[in-house]
């Protein structure tokens, strides 16, 4: 598949904001979706509906075959060891709710540490300080430096005895810096310490072993991955999976029910409880097809050659301030204008046909480690080119023209 030509395979670019072409920029909030995965959608809900796991007619046995289809499909693309390693969930944040709850429950106690970064994205701190609320555990934050970067050295310095787990962001959805995860996993299990790596903004754009990487559990977000809204991904090392409790009860995850005892249906079965978001667990099995046809070592190439074009432009004009700078970037660039409020600035965008995001982007406590209300924020997908960057920067300078800035 052409890169060069993919904005072809979004319906949506067919489309005119305010009398403009598209140009999104918006990716790391929530990704365009590609017409095989819309049409996808479509004709199981006309042609093959039918609750999975429940009955033996011939809609339900096929429609539960595609459902399991996905999720070897999904351990193929994560290289996980096994494909009951994938559980399904309503989105990255229930993953990681899931872990908080499972692990948090049954292995964390009064005085325990946690151990996130002051990058991280709201859902991956709030699960934890509702641990520290329910079981007075701790909650310690390695240090982002000035690049907008948490190194290596930042964590092993927060880790001690009382560490029982730590949860990193693997790409800032602000900053951009991708963390050392392979590393920071590597220092927690020589400690003994599980790891849970948030990938919502790794996923789309990096390339995934979880063998390789080796962490306890990795969240992913399948509306990031040109998929679906409304469904996730738990990666979950198997041992984890068999040791620890389910996260809720109901329907498909039990095996036998009495009055006087119930016992859990096995792998994944026993974490997936009720009716799943079927069509689009389907669906993002085109999702993952549409990324392997482009492949994601092209994708990466194609996303680091415009984040540098991104960040040499963005330099160049006056009143920019770009917020980071890490060393090894991912596709988000953060950055405010002297003078404007980032609202404004997306507002004036918007106009031009440019989106982008503006606030805190769910990252509270770095904002305020940043002394900063709110950033303007551009992010890139595969359908991005050189041409919307430019079109950002003059839609840029039309917003400092409007101000009279400089």
């Amino acid at each position: 598949m052409n890169i060069d030509n993919i904005k072809n395979e979004f319906p949506i670019f067919n489309n005119k904001v305010h009398n403009n072409d598209l140009v999104y920029l918006d990716s790391a909030n929530s990704s365009q979706k590609p017409k095989i995965v819309v049409d996808r959608i479509y004709d199981f809900y006309t042609k093959e509906f039918s609750n999975v796991g429940r009955s033996v007619h011939y809609l339900a046995v096929a429609a539960t075959n595609l459902y399991e289809n996905t999720r070897t499909s999904v351990q193929k693309y994560i290289n996980a060891k096994d494909k009951n390693e994938i559980v399904f969930t309503k989105g990255a944040t229930e993953a990681i709710n899931l872990v908080a709850n499972t692990y948090g429950n049954q292995y964390l106690k009064e005085g325990d540490e946690i151990l996130l970064t002051e990058l991280e994205h709201h859902s991956n701190y709030v699960p934890w300080h509702y641990l520290r609320i329910k079981k007075g555990v701790k909650i310690e934050f390695a240090e982002v430096n000035k690049d907008g970067e948490v190194t290596i050295e930042s964590i092993e310095k927060k880790i001690n005895q009382k560490t029982k787990i730590i949860a990193v962001t693997h790409v800032s959805n602000v900053t951009g810096a991708i963390l050392p995860i392979k590393e920071i996993t590597q220092l927690a299990h020589s400690k003994g310490i599980p790891v849970l790596i948030d990938g919502c903004q790794g996923a789309p754009h990096l390339k995934l072993d979880m063998q390789d990487i080796d962490c306890d559990f990795y969240a992913i977000s399948c509306h990031k991955m040109y998929g679906p809204t409304g469904l996730g991904i738990l990666y979950a090392k198997k041992k984890w999976l068999e040791d620890l409790p389910p996260y809720q009860g109901g329907g498909g995850m039990i095996k036998e029910v009495k009055k006087d005892l119930i016992t859990y249906g096995d792998l994944p079965n026993k974490y997936e409880a009720g009716t799943m978001a079927t069509a689009q667990v389907i669906a993002f099995d085109e999702s993952i097809k549409f990324l392997n046809k482009i492949g994601i070592n092209n994708i990466e190439k194609h996303e680091k050659e415009l984040i540098e074009y991104g960040y040499e432009i963005l330099r160049k004009n006056n009143s920019v301030r770009l917020i980071s700078n890490p060393k090894q970037k991912g596709s988000a660039i953060s950055f405010t204008l002297d003078g404007i409020h980032a609202h404004d600035i997306a507002t004036i965008l918007d106009e031009e046909g440019v989106a982008i995001r503006a606030g805190h982007h769910c990252c509270q406590i770095l904002h305020d480690k940043l002394e900063l209300p709110a950033t303007a924020r551009a992010s890139l997908g595969v359908y991005n080119t050189k041409d919307d960057l430019d079109k950002l920067n003059e839609a840029i300078n039309k917003c400092k023209k409007i101000f009279n800035t400089k």
